[in-house]
């Protein structure tokens, strides 16, 4: 039997949450330029790549170069989060569902970012998707030094 699973990391951030916000969900093609160490390309297939049913094509490099297309399964103003359902690519290779959710969260003087993913394993030989997540973490963080550098 496959493994359901749900792993989440935090973040903290120097940038106002809102901003972080903005980028992934109305200025994703400045992703490419500010990591492109990183990220490749996004591609929006289907939609407009900010709305609910957005499809996007994403090539970014872990380790290798890969793919994955995502379609925007939800968007949460008030809460600043966006929901990604990765429909193909690398990934359903190894995971029959995987959601990924970045939520940007302000506490006081403090500001966070938080990614969570829940997935399904294919099998129970397949390793959770920590490097994913570190992925994630890593570019919503390159993602708050470009708003640092660039207010």
């Amino acid at each position: 039997m496959a493994k359901v699973g749900k792993i989440e990391k935090q973040a903290r951030i120097k940038s106002p949450p809102e901003k972080l916000f903005d980028i992934y969900k109305n200025k994703i093609d400045l992703m490419p330029k500010i990591s492109p160490d990183k990220l490749r390309s996004i591609e929006v297939i289907e939609g407009d790549g900010k709305s609910v049913g957005s499809v996007r094509l994403w090539t970014y490099f872990l380790g290798d170069s890969v793919v994955a297309k995502d379609k925007i399964d939800a968007i949460d103003e008030v809460n600043k989060s966006i929901t990604f359902d990765i429909i193909s690519g690398e990934v359903t290779k190894y995971f029959s569902s995987y959601k990924a959710t970045i939520q940007l969260v302000s506490e006081g003087q403090n500001n966070s970012v938080k990614w969570s993913v829940e997935y399904e394993k294919m099998n129970e030989q397949v390793p959770d998707p920590h490097p994913q997540l570190d992925f994630l973490i890593t570019m919503a963080k390159e993602v708050d030094n470009y708003l640092v550098q660039n207010p």
